[in-house]
């Protein structure tokens, strides 16, 4: 699974990159996303613009660091719209 590392990207220029790379998935492919802070607004992002394309699971939470698996679903095995697994 490949890794994007946002922390050292312009913030503005963030969103737009990680769409670029989840609409570039193949189904049931995904990426681990690497944050400075809590991603929960691109989370909010995703169910508007990809809602029941993505799963979302946190790997870790803070307080330094985020990292976050975002998964394309299989359009033949759609599960849970955006799901997310929280502690």
């Amino acid at each position: 699974m490949d890794t994007i590392d946002v922390r050292t990207i312009v913030p503005r220029d963030r969103h737009p990159l990680i769409f670029q790379t989840f609409d570039a998935l193949a189904d049931g492919a995904g990426f681990e996303l690497v944050n400075d802070h809590d991603p929960k607004p691109l989370y909010y992002q995703f169910l508007h613009e990809r809602a029941g394309q993505f799963t979302w699971q946190y790997l870790e939470q803070g307080p330094t660091t985020w990292r976050v698996a975002i998964h394309r679903q299989s359009q033949d095995n759609p599960i849970n719209s955006g799901a997310q697994d929280h502690d």
